[in-house]
């Protein structure tokens, strides 16, 4: 049965990995400005936001998912985190913490590297300051790219001898090395089709397998750069020196604490926020629009206000929002994942539970490309399918492909 996509946060020690994830989750890694504060990799639940297939057919106020959220149309569907470790440069030499983190990112779907923006700590998470962080993009994704070239060297004679025994191809040899990154042959072809290589295995040397293993690690190991601790004021020259050598698509500016802090706030009564907005409003706000009763708000003392008037100016009315919404948004984008809406009632999008209202009550996240058996699979696992439905209660061919806004509400119907 295809599994959930899982996106691992990396990073070095003290760029803020920790404090990102319990932003994007309610978990409670440790967090500390010291290197090596995670010590064991930890999983957690992070909460995607997507459109709702529910504002299609306004139904928002029926809409009660049975896992996350859904406000108005914006849902939040839960999505598996993996926080490494922070790695230092050498750590497939075994520097640090060594090759353990580096092996716990194999079955990462997507990676989210957390940059701390501000350069106040250096390569291996000390504190400093002018130090360049566009370094850390450069030696992390290197410190991966040895880590499999490494793997691969080690048994390369047998593996061309064997390649060479069995009259394997490209595609089946290399698969075999690296399913263990949890890569397909798919992903491998992909790989060689991009580097149009013509000469046989056998014959590569030592340059052709290090494109190689870059070509793979940019198709298995897709990286949202998350510039983290925009807030500093030392942030906006790195943050232009990134911007010229990245892709623009793959970076986010963000501020992880400012999202943590909100959210704290909100949690605690103070003040009125929808995470990823740009707005903040306190009981005095809310009562200047117009409510007397300030939205229930607890008053905010003046050093509080202080603090919220501060991250308005220095974070939400400059970038937009504190960018940790954006970041798991832009990692699903780079995934292509396209969310499904299981249902019993194509036509109610109900439950199928007599006297209940509410709809689209589950949603599950499928890769690009997947089609309608294999999101059938996904849901119903290996219970036999007599057909599925579409909306409108039109039957839909298990071969199409699962698209937003084309077959992406589904009815299965049970039966051989």
């Amino acid at each position: 049965m295809p599994r959930d996509p899982l996106i691992g946060l990396v990073g070095k020690p003290s760029s803020g990995k920790s404090t990102t994830l319990n932003s994007l989750t309610d978990a409670t890694s440790k967090v500390g400005n010291f290197p090596f504060t995670t010590i064991d990799p930890q999983r957690a639940v992070g909460y995607l936001q997507i459109d709702c297939a529910c504002a299609r057919f306004n139904k928002q106020q029926h809409c009660k998912p049975n896992y996350g959220a859904c406000n108005n149309g914006k849902r939040s569907v839960p999505i598996e985190l993996l926080d490494v470790a922070g790695l230092v440069p050498g750590a497939h030499e075994g520097r640090g913490l060594g090759n353990k983190f580096l092996d716990d990112l194999r079955h990462a779907d997507a990676l989210i590297h957390v940059v701390d923006v501000s350069g106040t700590t250096d390569a291996e998470g000390k504190a400093t300051r002018g130090y360049d962080p566009s370094d850390d993009i450069v030696w992390l994704r290197g410190e991966i790219v040895r880590w499999i070239q490494g793997n691969l060297m080690e048994k390369w004679g047998s593996i061309k001898r064997r390649h060479v025994a069995i009259k394997a191809n490209a595609v089946d040899t290399l698969q075999g090395q690296f399913s263990g990154y949890g890569s397909t042959s798919a992903v491998v072809a992909r790989c060689l089709d991009k580097l149009n290589l013509k000469t046989p295995l056998e014959t590569w040397d030592n340059e052709t397998i290090e494109s190689v293993v870059n070509a793979f690690t940019d198709e298995k190991f897709p990286t949202v750069i998350a510039l983290n601790k925009i807030d500093h004021p030392d942030a906006d020259k790195n943050i232009a020196k990134i911007a010229k050598k990245q892709d623009p698509e793959t970076i986010v500016l963000c501020s992880a604490i400012s999202e943590v802090f909100l959210r704290k706030l909100a949690k605690q009564g103070y003040v009125k926020y929808e995470e990823g907005s740009e707005f903040v409003d306190t009981r005095e706000d809310l009562i200047e629009d117009g409510d007397p009763e300030g939205g229930g708000l607890k008053e905010c003392d003046e050093k509080l206000k202080q603090r919220i008037e501060n991250l308005k100016d220095m974070v939400l009315y400059r970038f937009g929002s504190t960018g940790v919404v954006e970041v798991l948004k832009r990692a699903a984008k780079l995934l292509g994942l396209t969310p499904v809406f299981p249902v019993r009632n194509i036509h109610t999008f109900g439950s199928g539970t007599p006297g209940q209202s509410a709809v689209f009550r589950d949603c599950v996240l499928v890769p690009k490309g997947t089609t309608v058996r294999e999101a059938a699979r996904k849901v119903m696992g290996d219970i036999p399918i007599a057909y599925i439905e579409g909306a409108g209660g039109v039957r839909v061919a298990e071969d199409e492909l699962v698209e937003v806004g084309k077959n992406d509400i589904l009815s299965f119907k049970i039966g051989r």
